[in-house]
This record gives structure tokens, C-alpha cells and sequence, in this order.
């Protein structure tokens, strides 16, 4: 904890908290620890427990995901109000484990958006890369029922889905298109140069045209 103290930076911390993340150490010199410290389960445990960001995203680090249970890791995410935190325990963590499909499904209906958009990002995973068995037609139901108006951390999630959809399963592009051109969730999110927008439909045929030039 001195260790992470002594990294802090309030720049850092001033461009972090514009995304809800309240630390200032800089990812890469927390993976830098990280990798110095490699896996330690227990320390791990310890780190997550004082409740502080960079301890936690530290402890997302050198955990090891297999060794937590479905109830460790549904309180973890309900803990977990930091953006960066919960993305990591999504993707470092819940995917590299047994439990991802089970919480997927919970985590989808959560009344809690915060949770729910854990558990978007899981079935976006499972629709990029395992969609045997989801019902796309009706995740493409809610997506145009609810995106519009769902909070900020949820939309993004769902928006990502929706993309996700229409890049790997030509059988529904176009009414994932129609969707997102609809809603124009996320039409105006202001984007680098370079790079792709979150905008559903300008993601979708962007990803598309580079697929077909493959």
C-alpha cells in the first residue's frame, strides 16, 4: 500500500476520475508490480479488501481467477463501483474462470445497471466467440427496447453487443444497423482520429469492410 501511495499522481488521478476512476497510479507501473509480484492469491485477498482502486485493480492482477468462487465474484462486482475495476474483474478475472456463463446469465436481469452491464460484456464475449446456444434474436429485442434510455455504463454495454451482432452474425446485421441508426445511441461520442467510433453502425461497417478486405 506505501508502495502504491508513493506512485500516485495527481495528474494521473485528474484524467482517471473523468472516467468514475478514483485513483492516480499509472496503469503501466501497476503492472509493473504486478509482474514483479506474479501470482499471490492470498495477497490478493488482502489487497481487495481495503477497498482502495489501485489496490484492487493490483489485486486483479496477480490473483488467480480459478481460485475464486460464483459468490466471491458476484460481492466482488457488486463492490466494485470503479469502471476500471469492474472491467478487469470482467475480462482479467470472470471470463478466465468457471463461473462466467452462470453469472453471465444472472448478471444480465440484475435490477442494478451496473451490474447488468457485467453482464452485456459477457454476452458480447459469447457472441463473438461462442454464440452457440443465445438467443440473438431476442438480446437484439431488449437492445432495441432499452439502449435508448439506459444509464450511461449499461448503454455502452448493450451498445457493444449490439455491434458485436451485427460484426459476426451477417444473418442480423441489417436489423442490427436499422437498430443503431434508429436509436443513434452514441452518434456524437467524440472519437480520436484513427480510430473507430462507438457508434453502432460506423463500428459495424468499419469492422466489416476490414474483414471482407482480409
Amino acid at each position: 500500500m506505501a508502495e502504491l501511495a508513493a506512485l500516485e499522481d495527481p495528474r494521473a488521478r485528474e484524467v482517471n476520475e473523468r472516467h468514475g476512476d478514483d485513483h492516480g497510479v499509472n496503469l503501466g507501473k501497476l503492472r509493473a508490480i504486478a509482474k514483479r509480484l506474479k501470482t499471490q492469491q492470498d495477497l490478493a485477498r488482502e489487497l481487495w479488501a481495503t477497498g482502495d482502486t489501485a489496490a484492487r485493480l493490483l489485486a486483479l492482477l496477480v490473483c488467480r481467477p480459478k481460485a475464486f468462487g460464483r459468490d466471491d465474484l458476484d460481492a466482488m462486482l457488486r463492490q466494485s463501483r470503479a469502471p476500471k475495476v469492474q472491467d478487469w474483474l470482467v475480462n482479467y478475472v470472470v471470463k478466465k474462470g468457471p463461473h462466467a456463463e452462470e453469472l453471465r446469465v444472472a448478471w444480465l436481469s440484475d435490477p442494478d445497471p451496473v451490474v447488468a452491464s457485467a453482464g452485456w460484456a459477457l454476452t458480447s464475449e459469447r457472441v463473438a466467440k461462442s454464440p452457440e446456444g443465445l438467443d440473438l434474436p431476442g438480446l437484439l429485442d431488449v437492445i432495441e427496447a432499452e439502449m435508448k434510455d439506459a444509464p450511461d455504463r449499461l448503454q455502452w454495454a448493450m451498445n457493444t453487443c449490439l455491434a458485436h451482432i451485427g460484426i459476426e452474425h451477417a444473418a442480423y446485421r441489417a436489423r442490427a444497423l436499422e437498430i443503431g441508426e434508429r436509436l443513434q445511441v452514441l452518434k456524437d461520442y467524440p472519437t480520436p482520429p484513427g480510430c473507430t467510433s462507438p457508434f453502432a453502425p460506423a463500428w459495424i461497417n468499419e469492422m466489416v469492410r476490414r474483414q471482407d478486405g482480409a
